[in-house]
């Protein structure tokens, strides 16, 4: 295989930034380490070439995008987010929608590749696997071109992470329930992504530090695939087998809207008799009545810093690998504290 900037930058033991300053002819480098890096260069005979694209100066100013799933509220709007970005600093995008299938990921990865991108972003946490298999694609595809990931993690040479810091805000949302006095808090979720088990995480921190006896009985994991309709009816179904809870506390605003419907087809009074918190502050949360009290996860202030990282990785500058902020409740009318 030929050389890669990824190669060089291990081989030099510097950063991949510091390989590309020296290749676009940059000043900034110390005369030693710059002939370090030039004499591998010469050693190997490298030639920067697609697979350097990103770090090099024959940049086609495109940047490809991989998404789970462009029908997905929070997808869509990061997608969007994005895209404006990109466009305001010069740069185009390709979009490809993978599903959530690992080899499908795997291939839409290679496809967009070949088309000579000179990044790829990677949209939701559902790109990150909890196996070293699952995130191989990920660390090939670093090889080739910096990869940047939008609300996940992963410590990796050329991987860069911009995220909102899901389970510190979810502690906090549920210690603002017990607070209110409601302590049979029932938590609902769907996704096994990176994003929903730090969610789920952050859950259990509230009510472990809380010493809220049995909490673990309240939790309930709805199918990813399900209609608001078939998750009201689970938690129906739920409350029915003797579990009694006074809030509901959903990883996502769609499953706090199916929360919503499920009260009003019982009779159960919000915020009165059952208080509901969402996750991610989207634009459902003004689709209901009443409206939805949500976990503001700060989307437009992520894409802006992740599309900053990559246009200051791709002049050559040293950047944060991870970017870390946090979320914070946004109160409307089911929730009364």
């Amino acid at each position: 295989m030929p050389l890669t900037i990824y190669d060089i930058s291990k081989k030099a033991n510097v950063s991949i930034a510091t390989v590309s300053r020296v290749l676009n002819g940059s000043d900034s480098v110390k005369e030693s380490t710059k002939k370090k890096i030039l004499d591998i260069i010469e050693e190997y005979e490298y030639t920067p070439n697609a697979s350097a694209r990103a770090m090099s100066l024959r940049s086609l100013r495109t940047i490809g995008i991989l998404c789970a799933d462009s029908s997905d509220v929070f997808l869509a709007k990061a997608v969007y987010l994005l895209q404006q970005e990109l466009q305001s600093n010069g740069y185009e995008s390709l979009l490809c929608c993978t599903g959530y299938n690992f080899d499908k990921k795997k291939n839409y990865m290679n496809l967009i590749l070949s088309k000579k991108v000179d990044a790829l972003i990677l949209v939701g946490s559902n790109f990150i696997g909890s196996t070293e298999e699952e995130n191989s694609y990920i660390r090939d595809g670093s090889a080739k071109v910096p990869i940047m990931l939008l609300n996940a993690s992963f410590d990796y040479p050329n991987v860069y992470s911009t995220l909102c810091d899901d389970a510190s805000s979810m502690t906090e949302a549920a210690e603002e329930m017990l607070r209110a006095g409601i302590r049979d808090i029932l938590y609902l979720y769907s996704a096994d992504s990176y994003s929903s088990k730090k969610k789920l995480s952050g859950f259990h921190t509230a009510m472990k530090r809380n010493e809220i006896p049995g909490y673990e009985d309240l939790i309930l994991h709805a199918e990813e695939s399900s209609s608001v309709e078939e998750i009201a009816a689970a938690i129906a179904d739920f409350e029915a087998k003797g579990h009694t809870f006074h809030g509901i506390l959903a990883a996502d605003d769609t499953l706090a809207i199916a929360a919503v419907k499920y009260a009003h087809k019982k009779g159960r009074s919000i915020p009165d008799d059952l208080s509901v918190i969402g996750y991610n502050n989207s634009m459902l949360t003004e689709f209901c009545t009443p409206e939805l009290t949500s976990i503001d996860s700060h989307l437009e202030t992520l894409t802006h810093q992740l599309v900053t990282t990559l246009i200051g990785v791709l002049s050559g500058q040293e950047m944060p690998k991870k970017s870390l902020f946090s979320g914070n409740l946004v109160k409307r009318g089911t929730t009364n504290f």
